[in-house]
């Protein structure tokens, strides 16, 4: 159950960080409205508190939450910017996610 809760707090805290970049993207690149910067920051802010919420070293949090954020941000590429994911973004997505499962979840003694 750890585990789960782990990668479902690693996705939120993901979309929560894609979010507030991808607003300020859109005023920048696509002529959007400035206002776009206030849900952007306050949606990086929840991202800077989600990634608090962990119980491991802060260190080893960021480095896992790589592996995640990867994942996540092949998904946003399909699902937001409606491209296809190649095989290789999959495979690449995949090794990410391994990554963060041997970070967060191998046997420690400490």
């Amino acid at each position: 159950m750890f585990e789960l809760k782990t990668i479902a707090l690693f996705v939120i805290t993901a979309i929560a960080e894609i979010v507030g970049c991808y607003l300020p993207y859109l005023w920048l690149k696509q002529d959007k409205s400035v206002l776009l910067l206030i849900p952007a920051a306050l949606s990086l802010a929840l991202f800077a508190w989600l990634l608090s919420l962990h119980p491991a070293a802060a260190g080893r949090v960021y480095a896992a939450y790589g592996g995640v954020y990867i994942f996540v941000a092949i998904l946003w590429l399909w699902i937001v910017d409606g491209i296809k994911p190649s095989m290789w973004d999959i495979v690449g997505g995949s090794i990410a996610l391994v990554g963060m499962a041997i970070i967060m979840f191998a046997p420690r003694s400490t």
